[in-house]
């Protein structure tokens, strides 16, 4: 039987301490290594592998700047090969040693020049690896006039080509290039701080070339926001170059099962969004709600009686009226006309003859 969470915190504890009661130090950190609801920024572990040539290690040192403050870089080379369960029991290691959970290695030999290794890891184990070969890079260097990016801005992200949403490699590597340089995690974003564009396009061969993988295209710019013409208080953005430009490929993946893929993405209660009964919100981001109300007597209720509504009522009151009266006079004519079609004489004649003979009497 597997020990629970806090067997294994026990049973962590006491390893660190040596088997003595834990220190206040020692419980602090383990505290701070506990996972928690709100994460920050995922740090990012750079290293060389057996072999680095000059070019791969300006892409480090790049892709530290861009990652900065949520990177570390090391200088040494490492007897370290990515894809062999020694080489990714290594790798848990130095992530697990230094607090990241991203990881970039970079290497160069005859069989696999300007390799760069990207990976991520889960629960302090390998999640998923992409070996990417890098063909053509133009450094920060060679932007050195330009514009850069502060330090810690987020990215605005754009990926072009529908294999980003077709094709499962391409949409692990997507999640992962994101999961890489989205920085910290924020509610709000504030448009002065958006300093940077980073655009993947990817590449299909030309009709009739050889099969072969695509090329995924990695252009970075800075945008300017410049004042609106039209007098509008939202600037405009204008892309300038300012690097690191990158053409790879992908040449092997190791990408996480099913199960432990569900896994990482298993979220807690405490983070999951209530769900609110009755509301929906359409393709546009409008929040719609249904209102369940009983039936409503329009008849029976009391609204404002307005000068016009009372004129209108009163009309209204007066044609019934007239409607009403034009019956009656048309049904006593038809009764009239009945009676005297009976008796050869009109009603009215038999009325009059009474009231002369009550003269009479009198």
């Amino acid at each position: 039987m597997a020990p629970t969470q806090n067997q294994s915190k026990l049973s962590r504890t006491k390893v660190i301490a040596g088997g003595k009661q834990p220190k206040a130090r020692i419980q602090r950190y383990l505290k701070k290594q506990e996972s928690q609801l709100v994460e920050g920024a995922r740090a990012a572990l750079l290293l060389k592998g057996i072999k680095c040539s000059n070019s791969m290690s300006t892409i480090l040192k790049d892709m530290r700047s861009m990652k900065a403050p949520n990177a570390k870089l090391l200088t040494k080379n490492n007897m370290i090969v990515p894809f062999d369960d020694a080489g990714q029991g290594s790798l848990e290691f130095l992530t697990t040693k230094n607090d990241c959970s991203l990881f970039a290695m970079a290497s160069h030999n005859k069989k696999r020049p300007n390799n760069l290794v990207m990976g991520r890891t889960f629960d302090r184990h390998i999640l998923d690896m992409v070996e990417l070969g890098v063909t053509r890079y133009k450094s920060l260097a060679d932007y050195s006039g330009g514009p850069k990016k502060r330090i810690g801005s987020k990215p605005l992200m754009l990926f072009c080509g529908d294999k980003w949403h077709l094709e499962g490699d391409f949409k692990r590597l997507q999640n992962m290039l994101i999961d890489f340089y989205k920085g910290d995690p924020v509610d709000k974003f504030v448009l002065s701080g958006m300093d940077h564009m980073m655009v993947f396009t990817v590449a299909d061969a030309p009709a009739g070339a050889v099969a072969e993988k695509p090329t995924i295209h990695q252009r970075t710019y800075f945008c300017k926001l410049k004042k609106n013409p039209n007098g509008e208080k939202i600037p405009i953005p204008y892309l300038v170059n300012s690097g690191p430009d990158m053409d790879f490929k992908i040449r092997r993946t190791q990408f996480a099962s099913k199960e432990m893929w569900n896994l990482a993405l298993k979220q807690p209660a405490g983070v999951k969004a209530k769900k609110t009964k009755n509301h929906t919100t359409n393709i546009f981001g409008e929040t719609i709600g249904r209102l369940h109300l009983d039936k409503q007597d329009v008849d029976k209720m009391q609204g404002k009686k307005m000068k016009s509504l009372r004129i209108a009522g009163k009309n209204e009151a007066d044609e019934e009226k007239a409607a009403l009266e034009q019956e009656l006079n048309k049904e006593k004519n038809g009764l009239g006309m009945e009676f005297k079609q009976t008796y050869g004489f009109d009603e009215q004649e038999t009325e009059k003859g009474s009231k002369r003979r009550g003269g009479k009497k009198n």
